[in-house]
């Protein structure tokens, strides 16, 4: 009912008219604005043949669900950012107001085509509303950096809104707490009571979130940001500590082949940012075939000393940190099964090997920094510190650089042993690059042959900057997993007849037919034969985890 509704809203005096073709949604509306102490007229109205039941209604003056979100947009330049997001949220959820107010909850989801950083403002709209309507929101996100990210960002866009409740802040506002793993024990009890309280309508965090102690008062929005970093059962622990289900938007620059899947066979709504962000330049992606052609590897680190003598800096990613396994950051993630190290391969590079081999040859002179996961916190703050002040010319790394690091003076990304490296990961690493006015560039060295899978992965990612394009290559070479079940890529699937890219059209009209007729007959009571089908086929782990997905 949600997704036929459209129609406008008043922020001012708070008066909202649309039409919707569900009577029920249009009769819920009346019925909650009027128990909110409004007024609401219901009326059935027919265009072009088809019969719509549309809604006017006034809310009571105290209830504004666009308070703290107009709050944000009032400066120039906010406004201009707010007003493309808007459109973008409304595309995704038809009216983020209706939605939220009358608690029917919704599957958002927002792709990035080129860098994940503008799609966070998108969010910050669909929290504010919920804010606005007396709920709670959550952001998710993989890595202490960029959570502290997300934190800073939304406090600095919000000002005396993102301290309500304190000396100098505004009285409209809300608290804005930030739950990570390297918290002291009393900033981590403060954040825990302002959650629980609902002081804080607004929760940026990490895989803290999903531990037990974290009690939300009122959770309405689950984000959860660079989805593809996340599993099913992790996305669903966040979303059962709602007193009822809450709304989900999930952001990614690339979804995986489950989610793709799931655009398709119509489970989630898609809203698409194609534009470049304000004082971005675009990426120039190619591959180094390192085997056939070694001077094309020769000439990537000249490249490299051409952009630092011109006063920029680089990136050297590496697969792994040194020779040890087994860590989180060794584990190639995305990469197809038979791309990953097996007999007759050599071992991935390492950055702990890599680094002094590039100080003391191609590199030599240049200031390098190693960064990765191992490294104590402090000294991963204080190499990231350098590199942003410029006092690091070339930041080798492993992939710990893949999200929150921005550093606009950066403008040369080498990926060594690319195709180590999935589709999802190589477009987010790239988009560390070109973040400033200087265009950047993305070099992809590879020993893999021409013709093989991946080699034709490499080829695609240099190809375009289009995240769902890529999404789709991926889904085709990883196959979308059981879209009944746990497995979120892989051959396993439970479509026996169906490929999702071949058969979209296909899945699309059954989509249709299938919503036609359970609105018709929601138990099925007519339809015997179908009802019977969905017994054999859904069993309780599998409804399970359609509920969660």
């Amino acid at each position: 009912g949600l997704l036929d509704a459209g129609g406008t809203i008043d922020g001012e005096a708070c008066i909202l008219d649309f039409q919707s073709a569900s009577v029920r949604l249009a009769r819920d509306v009346r019925w909650l604005a009027q128990s909110l102490g409004g007024w609401a007229r219901h009326r059935p109205v027919r265009e072009n043949g088809d019969v719509y039941h549309r809604v006017t209604l006034r809310l009571p003056l105290g209830f504004a669900p666009s308070r703290l979100a107009s709050r944000v947009a009032e400066g120039r330049h906010q406004r201009v950012t707010c007003d493309r997001t808007i459109r973008a949220v409304e595309h995704v959820g038809r009216k983020p107001v209706q939605c939220i107010t009358v608690a029917h909850p919704e599957q958002l989801y927002v792709t990035d085509h080129f860098v994940p950083t503008h799609n966070t403002v998108v969010a910050l709209r669909a929290m504010l509303t919920v804010v606005d309507a007396g709920g709670q929101a959550a952001l998710l996100a993989p890595t202490e950096v960029l959570a502290q990210q997300h934190h800073r960002s939304i406090v600095e866009l919000l000002g005396p809104l993102a301290q309500g409740g304190m000396l100098g802040g505004d009285e409209c506002g809300t608290k804005v707490a930030l739950l990570t793993g390297s918290q002291t024990a009393r900033e981590r009890k403060q954040a825990l009571l302002d959650v629980a309280s609902g002081e804080a309508g607004i929760v940026v965090g990490t895989h803290a979130l999903l531990q037990d102690p974290v009690q939300f008062f009122d959770l309405g929005l689950v984000v959860i940001d660079e989805q593809h970093r996340f599993g099913v059962e992790q996305r669903d622990v966040l979303r059962s500590k709602a007193g009822q289900p809450p709304h989900v938007l999930v952001m990614t620059a690339t979804p995986i082949p489950r989610t793709v899947a799931m655009t398709v066979f119509g489970d989630l709504e898609v809203s698409t940012l194609t534009e470049l962000p304000a004082g971005r330049s675009p990426i120039a992606t190619y591959v180094v075939p390192a085997v056939e052609k070694p001077q094309y590897l020769e000439r990537t680190w000249a490249r490299i000393r051409e952009e630092i003598a011109a006063g920029h800096q680089a990136y050297v990613v590496c697969p792994r940190i040194g020779d040890e396994e087994g860590t989180e950051e060794d584990a190639l993630e995305g990469a197809p099964r038979d791309d990953r190290t097996g007999a007759g391969r050599r071992p991935p590079l390492a950055v702990l090997d890599v680094a002094p081999m590039l100080a003391e040859g191609p590199l030599r002179g240049l200031r390098l920094g190693v960064l990765h996961g191992r490294l104590p916190p402090d000294e991963k703050d204080e190499v990231m510190r350098a590199f942003a002040a410029g006092e690091i010319d070339v930041l080798v790394a492993t992939t710990v650089v893949e999200v929150g690091v921005d550093v606009p003076n950066a403008t040369v990304m080498v990926v060594m042993d690319a195709d180590r490296f999935g589709v999802s990961q190589l477009h987010q690493l790239r988009g560390r690059v070109g973040r400033g006015k200087a265009p950047g560039l993305c070099l992809l060295v590879t020993e893999a042959a021409p013709g093989t899978g991946a080699r034709a992965r490499l080829d695609a990612v240099a190809a375009t900057l289009d995240g769902f394009e890529l999404s789709r290559i991926d889904l085709e070479q990883r196959r979308e997993g059981d879209v009944l079940g746990a497995a979120q890529s892989g051959r396993r699937s439970s479509l026996r007849m169906l490929a999702v890219i071949r058969d979209e059209n296909v899945i699309r009209e059954a989509r249709g037919e299938a919503t036609a007729l359970v609105e018709a007959d929601p138990d099925l009571n007519h339809h015997p034969e179908v009802r019977a089908a969905l017994d054999e086929l859904l069993d309780e782990e599998r409804v399970e985890y359609l509920d969660k997905a």
